[in-house]
């Protein structure tokens, strides 16, 4: 089992923040290892939507499918794969510290049955890697924007 929390601080309104983390259109923009994301459901984002994602992480080509799970627009985002090698559950959470500045969490918790059992510890210290440049991608484009 994997579970990888991380967080960070943006300098922007947390409806800036949560609008553009929550949008998948926007996913290949910050992602690191994302490749494309396409919906396979109508928009809005609502819960149960689905959306397909091209992704690339040690290594392997990952092609997935998340489902919302849970949808609260500028507090949290909760998706689940509903199929692909990885089976994880990704969470963003947006707190405001004031007007200006948000706090960003992203947690990813699953069970990576494509990998060996050996490879989970380092599959959580990757992740974890991979979230931070994900986070200060974010922040970034955020900022600067």
């Amino acid at each position: 089992m994997v579970d990888v929390k991380t967080d960070i601080t943006i300098r922007c309104p947390i409806q800036k923040v949560a609008e553009y983390a929550a949008d998948p259109d926007h996913a290949p923009e910050w992602y690191v290892n994302i490749d494309s994301a396409e919906w396979r459901t109508e928009k809005p984002l609502s819960v149960h939507s689905q959306i397909a994602f091209k992704a690339r992480f040690l290594g392997k080509d990952l092609s997935y499918v998340y489902e919302i799970k849970e949808f609260v627009p500028g507090q949290k985002l909760v998706m689940k794969t509903a199929n692909g090698p990885f089976p994880m559950e990704t969470t963003y959470e947006w707190e405001s510290i004031d007007g200006q500045t948000t706090k960003m969490t992203l947690r990813n918790q699953g069970d990576p049955i494509g990998f060996s059992r050996v490879m989970m510890p380092l599959m959580s210290v990757m992740m974890k890697k991979a979230n931070k440049k994900d986070l200060m991608k974010i922040k970034e484009i955020l900022e600067n924007s």
